[in-house]
């Protein structure tokens, strides 16, 4: 019945029917509810205002009686304040209870009164008991009647309460009674009403529920995946047309599903980085299976050609006369290209093109050609032929996917376009880097010419002004300028005559620079040649050894040497003026403490001084900063001239050395000075004095203030020439202030940093800073490294790089950096700050030794390529230092000696240039060394009762020692561990130590690590070369072997010698006996000096050393040949028939003697010379004079 009734009448019939229940319901109520509100008004109007009043009387009457009590127990009238308020509130509560109806007025009015007379009553008592009254019979009787008065007032109070409360308790109930009835009629319609709904809703209910439920069972079917079910559909009512709804939304879905299906698989295919013929091949192939096509053909556009070529096909078969390419408008694909339409093409002819199957074939019905087109650009054209008519759904499937399919093919274009720009621009960067060098040069060239050029134009500019002032003089003088004209033109050959004759005064003066810098040379290697024997001799005799010379004869000996000191001190400021003066003086900035320049003086002259009688005073002011950056040699030499002066020129009296801030009134000479960023260093003497004539020319190269042949003093006056000099190096200047007969005072100035000019050459800004965020951009390239660099420079400046040895303390991780370029000091120094160093560089050898012994660094960063002295015997020097020997040690160098540096001791050796992640890993190497504080040692050794021996000979705190008896068991365990030294002996069990050598050093996964071969048999010269491509060192078990095991494994561990046992470093000690490696060697001496072979001779042979002397390079080369057992030859370079260089170049073509030592000799001493001799085969360097402890360690280093 309510199939065919529609849902709004459904729905409509059901809230109809509950209105009018409503309704009824509502008149029901209202009318009991009246009643009821009756009621509870009179409750609200009258008992419950009542009920207030009469508790509020109640209370209040309570606080009245007890404010005061409280007054009288305290004796305060102010308390009774309190008991006034709650009598003013008593009566005005009795005002609203006159208002209210429920109290009989007649009772209330005596109430009040009773209330007043209480009030009074009792007022007036509390203030008689306050005022110091006593309790009387008179008293007590009024306090019996105010309470009989107080209780009778309460007793009132409580009654008009109970009344209150009974009446209303009487309304309540008849408002209770009334509800009941009224819940009783409400309820019986309310029951009436839902059942006949509940019939109506039950009968609406089913004919609704049973079309949703089917709605439901179709909607679960084909969430579950069934698309082809629909919702069967027999009525007219509004279910019935949400199901045909459904129906066909279900068939849109379908639809929509299979469309977007494709679209995404088609993506999938078409994704990642495919080539353009894959790519095409995959795309047609997935369309023609897609829309059931049985044949199909892809064609690209060709941009240069303009032409369609086919670049993928699907079940195409090629036939004679097919084409593979079209232009635009040839044939239907090109006239697709050309008019960028699709074309359907129904009805295609029999012999058109065949659908080719294995049991036969057939001509495709249908032809569908679409252009493939990106941003209007037409990419390709795309053809499919099916037997069946493409619906509507295909063709839209497929031209929505065609834009896709042109953004994945320009896609794939672009890619191979940028693979190929990728490919020219790679070899344009190469082709770019190797230009840019040239380009460096060429930039430095033409802004060198640049300069040149603005100096020029400047003058020009000057010249222009100057021209234009005299042609204005000119126009009005040319009268007088033509007559005048011979006469200017004499004038201009005259001073033609005289630039050429300047311009030759120029190239003569250029000529005797040269002459001067040749005598310069030559004086040198003349006056240094004797002078080496005459220092060395010298200082032989005085030692005295045989004890065999008079007092008086040591005092000849010792005026000989200090007059031969007292020559090259003269032979040395000769050449430092000859530096200042050619601009060539190199200086080295550096923090130099003002109190340790206070120590040097009180050290190097306090016995000058006192020998003299001479008081000396040394005081440094309190504002003084604690150091200044600047060249601290320079500075020593400067102060040391002026004592040397103030002690020479006082007999009596003191010298005060005073350093302190200049004066605020004082006058430089330089406008870089100021007086807050500058220091004074005066040294004042009580001597003789200067006259004011002579204190000009004092300053001037060898001359005095008595510049008499008759003079009292001493001395060549060059001191303070070459101090005048270098003081304009440093930036500073010297004042003097002298008074004849009283004493002179000469002032140095010094800025507290080092001036921009020494900055800029010290430290050349490089182009890019590896800090911070930016270290990325050297971490592409090499480190740079000086390119054609000599293999040994002069001492490089590096003052300008401010290390943190001013910061240092003890406990701190610290670095040292012994590195003569200034970019790549800087560079190692900001990755180990990175690293959480403090670091502290030097600049040659000698600085880094002096470093090393003040500070005891964590590690040390050493290049090979030192000036004065090089990395080999700064390390040798390190790890004969029980102090430093512990230290790990990295090189770093442009010559590739790892295999000696490793041998030295050294934990690493990187070859410049090197690259950051190289740096890095450098870094790595040595934080792993500083960390790890228990070293692991493994002991390979068949003989049980040597294993235990070399144990017990080895052990230590800092020390964990594993054993093993064969070669197999220590391969095994360097493959499961890890150990920082191996000692290993060749006689194994199971195979020979040079298999086991092979199987190491062969091994990828056995980490680099130290080996010392320590055995007891006779090596072969073959089995020696051998073992020294695998072995760090080689020991040969004999006398003082265990001594030398100990050393070397502590020198390989960097064990730190003061924590070994002491028994150990008893071994030690004897061990590094400096004379022991002098023993039973050989040394060739070739010099053409006879008294420089006498001293020489004499120096090595009390060493120990067997010598063999020749005059010049052709008796070298035949005593070679004749003494094969020579171990190291010292070579003079200057020589008749065959000079040094010559000599060493003829050695080295020798290959018995490629790896000689030689050690080249000269008195020269020029800028170029180490380089030369190194470049001729020289193995080292040093310069004459000869001092006899330079020349040992350097034979140390070299015959170890």
């Amino acid at each position: 019945m309510l199939k065919h009734v529609k849902f709004k009448y459904k729905i409509l019939l059901m809230p109809f029917l509950a209105i009018i229940a409503f309704l009824l319901l509502l008149f029901v109520s209202q009318l009991f509810m009246g009643r009821n509100n009756a009621l509870l008004s009179e409750i609200e109007q009258s008992f419950v205002p009542a009920l207030e009043l009469s508790h509020d009387l109640e209370r209040t009457l309570t606080d009245l009686q007890r404010s005061m009590q409280d007054a009288v127990a305290a004796a305060d009238e102010e308390e009774l304040s309190f008991a006034n308020t709650s009598y003013e509130h008593i009566l005005t509560l009795f005002e609203k209870v006159r208002t209210n109806s429920f109290f009989a007025q007649d009772q209330l009015t005596a109430l009040i009164q009773e209330f007043e007379a209480y009030y009074t009553l009792a007022n007036s008592t509390s203030q008689q008991l306050i005022a110091g009254g006593t309790l009387d019979e008179e008293t007590v009787a009024k306090l019996g009647e105010m309470s009989e008065q107080y209780n009778v007032i309460k007793a009132q109070i409580q009654t008009m309460v109970l009344q209150a409360k009974q009446e209303a308790s009487r309304t309540f109930e008849a408002t209770l009674q009334n509800y009941k009835q009224s819940s009783y009629f409400m309820n019986l319609i309310i029951a009436c009403s839902v059942l006949v709904l509940g019939i109506l809703s039950l009968l609406t209910a089913r004919s609704i529920s049973r079309p949703i439920q089917e709605a439901i069972r179709v909607t679960a079917q084909f969430a579950e995946g069934s698309p082809t079910v629909r919702i069967p559909v027999t009525g007219h009512d509004e279910l019935s047309e949400l199901g045909r709804a459904f129906n066909r939304m279900m068939d849109t879905l379908a639809m929509q599903n299979w469309f977007k299906t494709g679209q995404a698989t088609l993506n999938e295919r078409m994704r990642g980085e495919q080539e353009v013929a894959v790519l095409s091949r995959n795309i047609i192939s997935y369309l023609a299976t897609y829309t059931q096509s049985q044949i199909g053909a892809i064609y690209l556009m060709d941009e240069e050609q303009k032409t369609l070529h086919l670049t993928g096909s699907y079940a195409y078969t090629q036939r004679k006369g097919n084409r593979n390419a079209f232009q635009p408008g040839e044939g239907l694909v090109g006239q697709v290209a050309l008019e960028k339409q699709r074309i359907l093409f129904t009805q295609v002819p029999e012999d058109y093109i065949a659908i080719q199957s294995g049991l036969g074939e057939t001509p495709p019905r249908y032809l569908l050609i679409l252009p493939l087109l990106h941003e209007n650009v037409l990419k390709g054209v795309i053809e499919l032929g099916a037997v069946h008519e493409f619906s509507t759904i295909e063709t839209d499937f497929l031209e929505q996917s065609c834009e896709s399919i042109a953004i994945a093919l320009h896609s794939a274009q672009s890619r191979v376009k940028l693979q190929a720009l990728l490919q020219e621009t790679q070899q344009q960067s190469e082709a770019l880097q190797a230009q840019q060098e040239e380009l460096r040069h060429t930039n430095e060239e033409l802004e060198a010419q640049a300069r040149a050029l603005k100096a020029s134009e400047e003058k020009l500019q000057m010249q222009q002004e100057e021209l234009k002032q005299t042609n204005e003089e000119l126009e009005e003088q040319a009268r007088i300028l033509e007559m005048q004209k011979a006469e200017l033109s004499e004038k201009n050959q005259e001073l033609e005559l005289s630039r050429k004759l300047i311009e030759e005064k120029a190239k003569e003066l250029d000529l005797t620079s040269k002459y001067k810098s040749e005598f310069l040379a030559n004086m040198s290697h003349e006056l240094r040649t004797p002078l080496n024997s005459l220092l060395i001799l010298s200082k032989l005799l005085l030692e005295n050894k045989e004890a065999n010379l008079t007092d008086k004869q040591l005092e000849f000996i010792r005026t000989i040497h200090s007059s031969g000191a007292e020559l090259l001190a003269l032979i040395n400021d000769v050449l430092d003026l000859s530096k200042v003066e050619a601009g060539k003086m190199v200086l080295n900035f550096e923090e130099m403490s003002l109190i340790g320049l206070g120590t040097f003086i009180e050290q190097n002259f306090r016995h000058v001084a006192e020998q003299r009688a001479l008081g000396l005073r040394v005081s440094l002011a309190e504002d003084l900063p604690s150091s200044i950056f600047t060249d601290r040699q320079r500075v020593e030499q400067i102060v040391k001239n002026f004592l040397s002066n103030a002690m020479k020129f006082t007999e009596q009296g003191e010298v005060h050395v005073q350093i302190h801030r200049p004066h605020l009134d004082t006058n430089f000479f330089r406008k870089e000075l100021s007086s807050q960023q500058a220091v004074a260093i005066a040294v004042s003497d009580t001597g003789i004095g200067i006259p004011p004539d002579k204190q000009h020319l004092i300053f001037e190269a060898f001359q005095q203030a008595d510049g008499t042949t008759s003079r009292k003093y001493g001395g060549t006056g060059l001191g303070l020439s070459i101090s005048r000099e270098i003081v304009k190096l440093l930036g500073g200047e010297i004042h003097l202030q002298s008074e004849v007969g009283k004493g002179s005072t000469f002032t140095l100035y010094l800025p507290e940093t080092a001036p921009a000019a020494q900055q800029e050459q010290a430290l050349p800004t490089p182009e890019r800073s590896i800090q911070g965020d930016r270290l990325t951009n050297i971490s592409r390239q090499t480190i740079p490294s000086p390119e054609n660099r000599a293999v040994s420079a002069p001492p490089t400046d590096l003052g300008s790089i401010r290390d943190d040895r001013r910061d240092l303390t003890p406990d701190q991780k610290s670095l040292l950096i012994i590195e003569d370029d200034p970019k790549f000091a800087k560079i190692l120094f900001d990755l180990a700050r990175e690293r959480g160093f403090k670091g502290l560089i030097a600049g040659d050898g000698s600085s880094g030794l002096h470093l090393a012994y003040q500070y005891v660094p964590s590690a040390i960063m050493l290049d090979i390529n030192l000036p004065e002295l090089d990395g080999r015997m700064v390390m040798d020097k390190l790890k004969k230092n029980p102090e430093t020997r512990h230290i790990p040690v990295h090189f770093i160098s442009v010559l590739d000696a790892s295999l000696e540096a490793m041998k030295m001791g050294a934990i690493g050796y990187l070859t410049k240039p090197v690259s950051l992640e190289q740096l890095r890993e450098a870094f790595e190497k040595i934080e792993d060394h500083l960390t790890r504080t228990i070293k692991e040692l493994l002991i390979v050794e068949d003989d049980e009762a040597m294993r235990n021996t070399m144990v017990e000979l080895l052990h230590g705190k800092d020390l964990l020692i594993t054993t093993a008896a064969t070669g197999q068991q220590a391969h095994r365990l360097l493959r499961e561990q890890h150990f920082d030294c191996v000692v290993l002996d060749l006689g194994l069990t199971d195979m020979s130590g040079f298999d086991l050598l092979e199987q190491i050093r062969q091994d990828p996964e056995i980490s680099d690590f130290p080996i010392i071969v320590y055995t007891g048999r006779d090596l072969t010269h073959d089995e020696e070369l051998e073992l020294k491509r695998y072995a760090d060192s080689i020991i040969l078990k004999g006398v003082q072997s265990h001594e030398r095991l100990l050393d070397e494994v502590t020198l390989f561990l960097h064990r730190v010698e003061k924590n070994l046992p002491e028994s150990q470093k008893r071994a030690l000690r004897i061990l590094h006996d400096k004379e022991t490696v002098f023993h039973e060697k050989t040394i060739l001496l070739v010099d053409d000096d006879v008294r420089n072979i006498f001293a020489l001779s004499s120096v090595l042979e009390d060493k120990g050393l067997s010598v063999l002397a020749a005059g010049n390079g052709r008796e070298a080369l035949d005593m070679l040949a004749s003494h094969p057992e020579i171990d190291l030859v010292l070579m003079d370079i200057m020589m008749p028939e065959m000079d040094g260089y010559e000599t060493m170049q003829h050695i080295r073509k020798q290959p018995e003697f490629s790896k000689l030592p030689i050690i080249a000799l000269t008195a020269k001493a020029m800028k170029g010379d180490r380089q030369r001799c190194i470049e001729a085969g020289a193995s080292d360097y040093l310069s004459k004079p000869v001092e006899s402890e330079k020349l040992l360690s350097l034979l140390r280093v070299w015959l170890y």
